[in-house]
């Protein structure tokens, strides 16, 4: 099964950017029928979670996957499920 993963670690600062590397994930998985998106916001305070959150609640982005499932063992990742 494939998976496509996106670490935002590395531009947790910078709203913009995470914006627009959401919007490329998640064009990329329906694009190319990924069943997941592995989506890492890290631990933290928890503000990059809300907002990539926030992100995918969207109406229009909401209507690109299936649904979204927070990590119960690691609650700096969720997985973003689309149904082709």
């Amino acid at each position: 099964m494939a998976k496509l993963k996106l670490d935002l670690h590395d531009i947790y600062n910078r709203g913009a950017q995470i914006d627009a590397e959401l919007e490329r994930i998640m064009r990329e998985a329906v694009d190319k029928r990924i069943p997941t998106v592995e989506i890492i916001p890290g631990k933290g305070s928890g503000q990059l979670k809300k907002k990539v959150i926030r992100f995918l609640q969207q109406k229009r982005v909401k209507a690109l996957y299936h649904r979204l499932e927070k990590d119960s063992k690691n609650h700096g990742r969720l997985f973003v499920h689309f149904r082709h």
